[in-house]
This record gives C-alpha cells, sequence and structure tokens, in this order.
C-alpha cells in the first residue's frame, strides 16, 4: 500500500465523481486504441483484440525482441515479455496521437532496413 496525503485523497474522491472526464477519458482511449491497432495492422503486425490501455501486437517475422531493442534505441519504450506465447508479441501502451505517430513512423523505418 501506498501513504496518501489528504489532498490525495481528495483529488481521488473528485476524479472519481467527474463521471463525464471519465467517459470522456474512456473514449479516449478506445478511440486512441482503434487507431493505433488499424496502424500496426497496416505495417503486417497480428493484433490480438484488447479491451484495455494496450494491445499486443506480434510482428510478421516475429522479431519482438528486435524490434523493442531497436525502439528503445531512439527512446520509444514497449514491453517484451520472454514467456512462452507471449514471446513473439510487443506489448504497447494506448499513449497520446503524438506518441502513436512517433512509435508508427519508428516502424516504418525499422521495416525499410
Amino acid at each position: 500500500s501506498y501513504p496518501l496525503d489528504k489532498l490525495a485523497q481528495a483529488g481521488a474522491r473528485a476524479s472519481v465523481l467527474d463521471t463525464e472526464y471519465f467517459e470522456q477519458t474512456c473514449q479516449q482511449v478506445i478511440d486512441l486504441r482503434h487507431s493505433l491497432t488499424a496502424e500496426l495492422k497496416a505495417l503486417g503486425f497480428e493484433v490480438l483484440p484488447s479491451q484495455a490501455n494496450f494491445v499486443f501486437a506480434r510482428p510478421h517475422d516475429g522479431d519482438a525482441i528486435g524490434i523493442a531493442s531497436a525502439l528503445r534505441e531512439q527512446g520509444i519504450i514497449v514491453r517484451h515479455f520472454d514467456t512462452p506465447r507471449i514471446q513473439e508479441y510487443l506489448r504497447i501502451t494506448v499513449g497520446t496521437a503524438e506518441q502513436h505517430q512517433r512509435l508508427i513512423t519508428a516502424l516504418k523505418e525499422l521495416a525499410a532496413q
């Protein structure tokens, strides 16, 4: 557990009670997830269905670890898990539209090499 001061507690209560903000934020994540999924599929990735704030995406060549490493060198962090059944996938967090564009641009550059 983490200690929370009174100000943090008040902020947490207010955010839960602001249903309009909550719904707007959820819809934004959904929309961004759909666009990220479409862009990754256009690049040949297999993208598993997701209801979360991330997607699992498998590059067509299965070299998830190589892509994760190359992206890290560019300051783009995606997760790779060396775990059976998902070792060929990248876990990509749904970010902002700008972050997605940076990721997609980097992936296109990697594909061109």
